[in-house]
């Protein structure tokens, strides 16, 4: 992928975040917003891992992913 071309607006992504916090947003959030959703992503998959392991399965299922997403989102509430 070219280093112009562009992955997403983020001026719309500013726009849409600032609306729905109805605060002012640093120069640089949508940045943080995208780190902090592919952490979130990175520990749901761990720990889902670990439930499928944990169960017998030889892979991750969405069973598996349902049951470890409520306590991946609470660690991420912020």
């Amino acid at each position: 992928m070219a280093a112009s071309q562009k992955l997403y607006p983020r001026a719309t992504v500013k726009k849409i975040v600032k609306a729905h916090s109805k605060r002012n947003v640093s120069k640089n959030v949508d940045v943080l917003i995208f780190l902090d959703y592919a952490l979130f992503l990175q520990t749901l998959m761990k720990e889902a891992t670990i439930n499928a392991k944990q169960v017998g399965e030889r892979g991750i299922s969405g069973k598996s992913v349902k049951k470890v997403t409520e306590m991946s989102l609470a660690k991420f509430k912020g």
